[in-house]
């Protein structure tokens, strides 16, 4: 197996920063597009309902089934994707694959103006996810590559950090835009309805935000390209199509010896489904349930993220201390608490102050998870791709299904309903998390 990491010193502060700032360049699609903008946008331009493929669709409803459908497509490839990228030493042209599809999908979100022009929105929104997610996947495996296992919590962290920053940076940019549109001059550019630029000067701020984060992405990972570790291309052979499927099959035997390593896993797709999903849909709920504005949902997620900053270096302190399943589970409880106070959560204060706590676990649970797998990852394991991939897979497919979950419950019952349903997903987390044992979550003594 070809590994992806030539000759280099780990913990290189340099190879750190690099790798971080592909946090800071992709963020900015799941903060600014996935969770600030494009649901409001999304609502505004759509009709309350609507008939897709012949059902009967709310369009709060659509956002969360075009999220599993782009998390389906990336469950389904990875096996392929990674496997090929260890074996023939491309983990860096896959992340530039997918970032390049991620940037050129922002790009296209810009033509989405109305019902009619649904098809560009949401295709250009399921691309932007894929580029998103799949990247994300050749980003995680690079952690055990550049650093020492002392690191993993620390240097985990530093990434959300910086995802979390750079995101909030242009997101503030964004609210001002919108916010002030005359301010740019983009109340001289609007035309006659059903023209170019026949909206509204805040949909068309809107809109050009959509642009500035392909512009982002793609900037700022040229950063990330230009000093992680690259391997020399391994000649493929012509079974390369079944190679990354029979690598996953080798982790997932592998696993069945690794017991606390498998049942980490499955708390994993438990609590991620629920998780992944509050993160992605929480913004639709404060919209049709609480009358949130754009301006006012974007402050609502710069909270969120200011918190997570916090939550993310607090959890990995806090791991050093207790060590990474009890944090976890800490984490989890207050993930329920969340899901049962969100059903019943009245008035804009109060889910401010919601988010708050949303945005304290959200970095927690994300970092620490990472970090607690790659200590669970046999030492001795070169082809750290495969098994990150494995992991990807997971999670994906969870989000597939919390996403699902939460979008037939929106359909039948209402938001609420689909809220109050995410912590079953949490409370299996914590049961079957509670039966982990490993020494190397324990705290350092």
């Amino acid at each position: 197996m070809a590994s992806e990491t030539p000759s280099y010193k780990k913990d290189d502060p340099r190879i750190i920063n690099g790798w971080s700032m592909f946090d800071w360049a992709n963020s900015a699609f799941a903060l600014v597009i996935t969770t600030a903008i494009f649901p409001g946008y999304l609502e505004n331009v759509l009709d309350d309902e609507f008939l897709f493929l012949g059902i009967n669709m709310k369009n709060s409803a659509i956002l969360g089934f075009s999220i599993s459908f782009a998390y389906l497509i990336i469950a389904l490839s990875l096996p392929l994707l990674t496997g090929i990228a260890d074996y023939g030493g491309k983990k860096m042209p896959f992340m530039k694959f997918f970032t390049r599809l991620g940037g050129l999908a922002c790009f296209a979100l810009f033509f989405f103006v109305s019902q009619d022009t649904m098809w560009i929105g949401l295709t250009g929104f399921i691309l932007g996810v894929i580029g998103f997610a799949g990247g994300q996947v050749f980003y995680n495996s690079y952690l055990p590559d550049i650093v020492t296992e002392a690191k993993y919590d620390e240097v985990s962290a530093r990434g959300f950090a910086f995802g979390y920053i750079g995101s909030v940076i242009l997101l503030v940019f964004n609210l001002i835009m919108i916010t002030f549109p005359e301010t740019f001059g983009l109340n001289n550019l609007i035309g006659e309805p059903g023209s170019f630029f026949g909206d509204s000067p805040g949909a068309l701020a809107a809109r050009l935000s959509f642009i500035m984060v392909g512009i982002w992405w793609i900037g700022f990972s040229q950063i990330t390209f230009n000093r992680l570790p690259v391997a020399k291309d391994q000649k493929l052979s012509s079974d390369i199509l079944s190679k990354g499927y029979q690598e996953i099959k080798k982790v997932w035997r592998e696993l069945k010896t690794r017991v606390q390593t498998k049942r980490f896993l499955i708390a994993f797709f438990c609590y991620s489904a629920g998780a992944q999903t509050a993160i992605f849909l929480a913004s639709i709920f404060a919209i049709k349930e609480l009358g949130f504005e754009t301006s006012e949902l974007i402050i609502v997620v710069l909270i969120l993220q200011i918190v997570a900053i916090a939550g993310a270096y607090l959890a990995a302190n806090l791991s050093k201390k207790l060590g990474n399943k009890k944090v976890l589970i800490g984490i989890l409880f207050i993930w329920t608490a969340i899901c049962i106070i969100g059903y019943f959560v009245e008035g804009k204060t109060n889910f401010y102050i919601l988010a708050a706590g949303v945005g304290l676990v959200m970095g927690g649970v994300q970092s620490l998870s990472r970090s607690t797998y790659s200590k669970l990852i046999p030492e001795d394991t070169k082809d750290t791709a495969s098994y990150f991939s494995f992991f990807d897979v997971l999670e994906k497919v969870a989000i597939t299904l919390g996403t699902l979950t939460f979008s037939l419950l929106d359909q039948q019952s209402g938001m609420r309903a689909s809220i109050l349903g995410l912590s079953v997903f949490f409370i299996l987390g914590i049961v079957i998390l509670s039966t982990v044992k490993s020494e190397r979550l324990m705290p350092k003594r």
